[in-house]
């Protein structure tokens, strides 16, 4: 069966969030995709379980987040719909809350807003989270977020896809200055802490992609939060730290799959 290519995509092309949808067990990806991304999984079989972990993190994170009183989320590279979206959660746990997706791919965009249904109350945005000044200052940002009240920020599983030369950090520290005090930044993260040899490997196939997979150790991935204040028990990752495993309730539990590849955390601005 031949699949329908959307106008301007080349489908020859691996695309990282086409991919990512795939490691869900989604539809919305091509051939390009799902060869270079079983590549991925010769090497490193527990990146679908990291994947779905992901999700599942994100909606405790969104739910963690509204019990302290946020309504208002801004979704740096959002990636494809899939289940449990972020409005969906927070609108669960917070009636008023209002959610900005930005993704920097046509095709994102487009499944996206056909997804959306409440333009009072949710958009996607079509824009490079590289360009932070952009994004803080875009018209349907600015109309759905009030910046003088707390926003939560999530940058889940997205900062490993921005090389070192394009300076995430920098970007990161943009959006942590233009948040009100009593806002919180959100982020997961694949490390070259463990399992070295295969995360390289991993990455040297995601140069076959339209992003690069820039795996960093804990102690950059924690200097992403700045002066902002780690919600206990900080960042988090390893089998060695016993909370993730033993209080599944807690908003960055996370499945021992997982942490052998990431780390996650939430910190608050003062």
């Amino acid at each position: 069966m031949t699949e329908q290519v959307p106008q301007g995509v080349d489908p020859h092309i691996p695309n990282a969030a086409r991919m990512y949808d795939y490691f869900l067990g989604g539809k919305n990806n091509f051939k390009a995709d799902r060869d270079l991304a079983d590549l991925v999984l010769s090497v490193m079989p527990e990146v679908t379980v990291g994947a779905r972990e992901n999700r599942a993190l994100i909606g405790r994170v969104v739910r963690y987040l509204c019990e302290q009183g946020i309504t208002q989320f801004l979704d740096l590279g959002s990636g494809l719909p899939a289940v449990e979206n972020v409005h969906e959660v927070a609108y669960r746990h917070a009636a008023d809350a209002r959610v900005v997706y930005v993704d920097n791919d046509p095709v994102v965009a487009a499944h996206g807003r056909a997804m959306l249904a409440d333009p009072d109350r949710v958009a996607i945005v079509l824009g490079d989270i590289r360009r932070p000044e952009e994004i803080l200052k875009d018209p349907e940002v600015r109309g759905l977020l009030d910046f003088d009240r707390p926003v939560a920020v999530l940058m889940m599983f997205i900062l490993h896809l921005i090389p070192d030369e394009d300076d995430p950090q920098g970007s990161v520290a943009a959006y942590r200055d233009a948040l009100a005090p009593g806002s919180y930044l959100a982020l997961s993260h694949g490390t070259n802490d463990v399992a070295t040899e295969r995360v390289m490997k991993v990455s040297e196939f995601y140069k076959r992609a339209n992003a690069s997979f820039t795996p960093r150790p804990g102690r950059e991935i924690g200097a992403f939060f700045g002066d902002f204040e780690l919600i206990p028990p900080g960042l988090a990752t390893g089998p060695g730290m016993p909370w993730p495993f033993t209080d599944p309730d807690h908003p960055l539990f996370m499945d021992e799959e997982m942490t052998r590849m990431a780390y996650a955390g939430i910190g608050r601005k003062p």
